[in-house]
């Protein structure tokens, strides 16, 4: 284990955060909220921790997949612990279990909120709740190796564990190029939705909320309605889109602006969380349109809620928990199936889906015809055996998570749908379930002991559950030789 490099690439992840925290503390002091001490102290403290431990770099800066487990989950807990402090300064989330909450469904893009009275925050405030969304989109790490290089060709053992998704690989022959590719994509996107919101005549502070919010698939919103405050058609169709194309693999949009847009086209994860979308979209429209005015407005209403489910964005444009069984039995499922690889959205993924029910199929031929050999193509290339048990490996592990945190949660006493749907919600990353913590509800109810199961779940649904088990692993941390798999 190479301490010295883990200690100093967790000083540049706080120094990094110190920077990020500048912003916020720039808008207090446009709007004069009185936020300048809660977000001036973090900042301090960071930096001050943060030159100590990169003050000099060490000599070898060589890490493996061990240490960028380590180091993913060290910087997400770290970055949660430190970016909880604003609230808790400030006294506007005075309970730090609350604060430490909110931050983590901020930085994992969950959306679940303990607040009951977001309108009575600070600018300033609002805005970190939901910058830690963008920042936590495209991920922390990926975010500092698009800035700074960290780990030299090693860096890729840091997006391999950070990166949602059954694999991840290289845009280009350097990770800080890919960094920085995805992050130009990532931007590009952002700057694009504020641009159209803003012709739309949405004032801009709200502009950037919602843009960090649904490019980011977050969901914080800053109006207890969430999108529907707007009630704007407009809006609603920009957001939608945007949730839709952050719920895309970002390695498609690379392929597109490299000119093979065929090939982006033919995606087989692609047109499946297309295909998913649309089908679902007409079902939950035919299936409300007793509630609403016309086909036109039940699938407006729709197809949002489908786009910010599937992607586990989590914003509302209506109580969906008042919504026919059928439909919110399959936000539900599309709580569990969520977005794509290699996108910023949450949930099993589209990519898992198809590799574990095409693994199902060929299981279910062996068993017919013991001598046939079936190898399972995807994206049209064959995939490799230790990706399909590993495909069925998280699977297994994350019924058994979700089953453990439900049994602890119902010690709460809540109705068996809020119990379940709070769980899924949380360790899917999505923020909204149904009943007490439906889109006008939230978690404000829960007990101190709930909300650190809950946010638990959102780090674990976020770094898809290995790396926080790495973490606390006692093997982990043993000093001795061991095999390492080199690039």
């Amino acid at each position: 284990m190479n301490y010295a490099m883990i200690s100093y690439i967790m000083g540049v992840i706080m120094n990094a955060e110190a920077a990020l925290m500048l912003l916020p503390l720039a808008v207090s002091l446009i709007y004069r909220d009185g936020c300048v001490l809660p977000f001036l102290i973090p900042i301090l403290l960071l930096a001050i921790i943060g030159v100590l431990l990169v003050h000099r770099k060490p000599e070898n800066t060589t890490i493996f997949a061990r240490e960028g487990f380590v180091v993913v989950a060290g910087a997400w807990i770290v970055v949660s612990l430190f970016g909880a402090l604003p609230f808790v300064i400030s006294g506007e989330i005075p309970n730090y279990i609350d604060a430490l909450f909110e931050t983590v469904s901020g930085f994992t893009t969950t959306g679940a909120s303990i607040l009951t009275d977001i309108e009575g925050m600070s600018r300033s405030l609002l805005f970190w709740r939901s910058f830690t969304h963008w920042v936590g989109g495209m991920g922390v790490l990926v975010f500092i190796m698009a800035i700074i290089p960290l780990a030299g060709g090693r860096s890729v053992y840091l997006m391999r564990a950070e990166t949602p998704g059954p694999s991840v690989g290289k845009l280009v022959p350097k990770m800080r190029s890919t960094a920085m590719i995805l992050y130009g994509i990532y931007i590009l996107l952002t700057v694009l939705e504020v641009t159209l919101l803003k012709c739309g005549g949405m004032p801009f502070f709200d502009c950037l909320i919602n843009s960090f919010g649904s490019v980011g698939t977050g969901g914080f919103a800053i109006k207890s309605a969430s999108i529907g405050y707007y009630d704007n058609a407009y809006f609603d169709i920009v957001i939608t889109v945007f949730m839709i194309l952050c719920g895309i693999n970002f390695n498609l949009f690379y392929l597109i602006l490299t000119g093979h847009v065929l090939q982006a086209l033919k995606s087989e994860e692609l047109r499946c969380y297309l295909g998913i979308i649309l089908a679902a979209t007409l079902v939950i429209t035919y299936d409300i349109l007793s509630l609403y005015d016309g086909v036109a407005e039940a699938l407006r209403y729709a197809v949002f809620q489908v786009a910010s489910i599937i992607t586990t964005t989590g914003f509302a444009t209506a109580d969906f928990n008042l919504w026919p069984p059928l439909s919110r039995t399959i936000l539900v499922v599309l709580m569990i199936l969520g977005a794509s690889a290699g996108s910023t959205g949450g949930g099993l993924k589209t990519a898992r889906l198809i590799i574990l029910l095409k693994s199902i199929v060929r299981d279910i031929k062996k068993a017919l015809h013991p001598r046939s050999f079936n190898v399972i193509q995807y994206e049209g290339k064959p995939v490799e055996e230790s990706v399909v048990s590993g495909v069925g490996s998280y699977f297994a592990l994350y019924m058994v998570i979700s089953v453990v945190s439900i049994l602890l949660i119902s010690a709460n006493e809540y109705d068996f749908t809020t119990t379940v749907t709070a769980v899924i919600a949380c360790f899917n990353n999505i923020g909204p379930g149904l009943e007490l913590v439906g889109p006008m509800g939230g978690y404000a109810h829960f007990n101190a002991f709930s909300k650190i199961i809950l946010t638990l779940d959102m780090l674990m649904g976020r770094l898809e559950i290995i790396p926080l088990i790495m973490l606390a692993s006692p093997a982990v941390w043993r000093h001795g030789k061991t095999k390492r798999r080199s690039l």
